[in-house]
């Protein structure tokens, strides 16, 4: 099953350039785009350990109206959550050790359901991302250490 063409929900100031964030801004940011999001969607975040993946993912669901704690999936790979609207899933694929291990985790009931699909370490799944999967990038900003770098869309 393919997802139908949708609307990318990147917020205003998010085109592919760099916005310099705030942990505060992030969040604030996160929360717009998880009230923005519509499913179908799946959310591919990158960056290094640290940069804010999981404090993203958190904000997100935050604005998809989760009531229960966030946390990160890191030995579990997928945590459940239920939006306000939709049901969300946060994968976290640092610990997977080949693309064809997704098989093992219903990676492709999850990324094909009616859902929000956030995924942190996606390059981890290497081809097997849908095409019309959204990238968001975090950076550490070189010029300020409380700052994040972030690229989307």
């Amino acid at each position: 099953m393919t997802h139908p063409p949708h609307h990318h929900v990147i917020p205003g100031l998010a085109t592919r350039g760099r916005i310099a964030f705030t942990r505060d801004q992030l969040v604030a940011w996160g929360k717009d785009f998880g009230a923005a999001a519509r499913p179908p969607l799946v959310v591919a975040i990158s960056g290094e350990l640290g940069a804010g993946k999981t404090t993203l993912v958190q904000a997100i669901c935050a604005g998809a109206g989760v009531q229960e704690p966030v946390t990160s999936p890191t030995f579990a790979l997928v945590h459940r959550y239920r939006g306000a609207n939709t049901t969300i899933y946060h994968l976290d694929l640092y610990r997977l050790g080949t693309p064809a291990e997704l098989t093992n985790i219903g990676w492709d009931e999850i990324v094909n359901a009616h859902a929000l699909v956030l995924i942190e370490w996606p390059e981890r799944a290497g081809t097997r991302l849908p095409p019309d999967t959204v990238p968001i990038d975090l950076e550490y900003d070189d010029r300020d250490a409380d700052r994040r770098l972030l690229l989307a869309g």
